[in-house]
């Protein structure tokens, strides 16, 4: 392809970088894809876009003459040499789900859009079931793994979005007809920058959005949603407290409505259970109430609501119970994959024997300690921030029994599972809720609660 007359560049072949580009060839834009990477499933990629004329380059990105606009993968960040280069001369970089918003067609599904630091695919996952229980046809798209550029092209009734902060950085002018935050919390730190920056960029979910739902009980979700109050938009807030009018909550074991009612200052609606609520934590309470409302923004009726929760299915990994070992149980919460996750899953049990450790990614873990250690029997430490972690224990829980289990294999979580069944005492749960990410010894938060759950069974046969 003559570099001279390329329109559109596509930075990175992951899954949304081919998507974009398959969606660009289509409509008969001439495509190039940078990619630094020269592996197996790369090259697999490429293949598939050759016959649409997209030409793949792998190496070190260079911006080619005559680009009109660069499409970047989430992962890549702002500062990278070829985004950089881009902005210097003036040529639009926007993501995939920009990209989405913009190719959509006339009569396109409306997106009720969620974010948040945790629990965003358990949320979007539910306000789908929810969706789907009203007779709507409708997906889970974005961050939890179907690209948006390809769901637009088909007939759906409408799309639950979930966006990661990096997606929404890259994002401009989506209007969703709903969007929610859900928490935030640091993380990312390293991408963004600071707190701040991060923070910021969820913020971006509420810009063009007409109803803006937020956590209530967060305060920095709280001051992203202020300013659309002021400007007259429709802010809602849900809190597992009782709520005001204007909010979704929980009053003795209902959940309930008091924003999509007709008279919200006097009337409520149920809308179900706690019991309704799986896993039952506090934290996953929260996601219940910001998926009932973004579908309750969408029209959907209070029944369709409690059957969507009812038969929602928890992705693994999740507060999931493994096993009950001699009246101890035993729980994989990998997912928990930063100290803000970690707090919520800690919160659940009354006294829990943590297994903790990995890649912080740069996040401070004082806080989380300060508020666990009284729910703490014991800690077994594991990963390449471990010591981090003791650190903080000896700080604010100097009398909690800690056991380091050194060693980067994967292995190591047999050690890790029999050191945490010699801490706990019947009534207690070992819970894996790392507080990190996974990399320094899993190829992901699965692999490592695969590995937990496989050590724990290993354990029940002794």
């Amino acid at each position: 392809m003559d570099a001279e007359v390329v329109s559109v560049v596509v930075a990175g072949l992951g899954v949304s970088g081919l998507a974009a580009a398959r969606a660009l060839a289509r409509r008969g834009e001439r495509v190039i894809v940078l990619e630094g990477n020269d592996g197996e499933r790369q090259r697999a990629a490429a293949a598939e876009l050759a016959p649409l004329g997209v030409e793949v380059r792998f190496g070190e990105p260079e911006l080619p003459k005559g680009a009109s606009l660069v499409v970047t993968s989430p992962g890549w960040r702002p500062d990278h040499p070829l985004l950089a280069a881009a902005a210097a001369a003036g040529i639009e970089v926007i993501g995939e789900v920009e990209l989405a918003w913009r190719l959509r067609g006339d009569g396109a599904a409306p997106w009720l859009a969620l974010t948040g630091t945790n629990g965003k695919t358990t949320a979007v996952r539910m306000l789908t079931s929810m969706l789907t229980a009203a007779g709507l046809k409708a997906l889970a798209v974005g961050n939890v793994g179907v690209p948006i550029v390809e769901a637009v092209r088909e007939p759906y009734d409408v799309l639950a979005v979930e966006l990661s902060s990096f997606q929404l950085h890259w994002s401009s002018g989506i209007a969703p007809l709903a969007a929610a935050v859900l928490n935030v919390a640091p993380d990312h730190i390293d991408w963004h920058g600071s707190l701040e920056e991060y923070a910021a960029a969820k913020a971006k979910i509420f810009r063009n959005a007409p109803t803006v739902i937020y956590n209530a009980d967060d305060e920095r979700c709280a001051r992203l949603a202020e300013p659309y109050r002021a400007a007259g938009r429709r802010v809602v807030g849900f809190t597992l407290g009782a709520p005001r009018p204007g909010q979704l909550g929980v009053v003795e074991d209902l959940l309930v409505d008091r924003a999509f009612v007709p008279d919200p200052r006097h009337t409520a609606e149920e809308l179900a259970t706690l019991a309704d609520v799986r896993p039952l934590a506090p934290h996953n309470v929260a996601n219940a109430l910001a998926a009932a409302a973004l579908a309750r923004a969408h029209g959907v009726p209070t029944g369709a609501v409690r059957r969507g929760l009812a038969e929602f299915v928890p992705d693994p990994h999740r507060i999931a119970h493994v096993a009950r070992i001699g009246d101890v149980d035993y729980v994989d919460d990998s997912k928990a994959t930063n100290p803000h996750a970690a707090a919520a899953s800690l919160s659940a049990f009354r006294s829990v024997v943590w297994i903790a450790g990995g890649q912080l990614k740069g996040a401070d873990v004082d806080d989380l300690v300060r508020q666990a250690a009284g729910r703490l029997r014991g800690v077994v430490l594991l990963g390449a921030d471990r010591a981090r972690i003791r650190e903080a224990l000896e700080r604010h829980a100097p009398h909690i029994p800690v056991v380091e289990v050194p060693g980067q294999d994967t292995g190591v979580m047999d050690r890790v599972v029999t050191e945490a069944a010699k801490l706990a005492a019947p009534g207690d749960t070992v819970l894996l809720a790392p507080a990190a990410a996974s990399y320094d010894m899993f190829a992901g938060y699965a692999a490592r609660g695969d590995a937990f759950a496989e050590a724990v069974r290993r354990l029940a046969k002794r």
